[in-house]
């Protein structure tokens, strides 16, 4: 028995641990990621990071946590834009609906026919 409990303790150290890792790496992320903090500023906060980094995780969570999911949001809002951009391409005309538009303006009288046939060649991909 003291073996499975020996086992599960090292198991939850290790969880732990990366855990511990990976929220230092957030914030040193997030720290170098602020464009309103001075290089002084940023080099103190990793200095405080090294020397007694779960101490600096803390006050870093407590002071600048609101800017940090501020930051965060911005940065997936323009991830999630930059990944859609070109997805949804907007309806183009088709040549049959630019004629009809040209007709429409023919009828009109707003263009003479010779700018209709123009149009039109240009919807048709022709040549005019």
């Amino acid at each position: 028995m003291n073996s499975f409990w020996s086992v599960f303790l090292y198991v939850f150290w290790i969880f732990a641990f990366v855990a511990f890792l990976m929220i230092l790496f957030t914030v040193l992320v997030d720290l170098f990621r602020d464009q309103g903090l001075s290089g002084w500023a940023k080099a103190l906060w990793v200095i405080f990071l090294l020397f007694l980094p779960g101490l600096a995780i803390l006050v870093y969570l407590i002071a600048r946590g609101r800017g940090m999911a501020e930051r965060n949001l911005a940065r997936h809002a323009a991830v999630a834009e930059d990944d859609s951009w070109g997805q949804h391409p907007t309806p183009s005309a088709t040549p049959a609906s630019d004629i009809q538009q040209a007709q429409a303006l023919l009828d009109q009288g707003v263009i003479s026919s010779g700018e209709f046939d123009a149009l039109r060649a240009k919807a048709l991909g022709q040549r005019y």
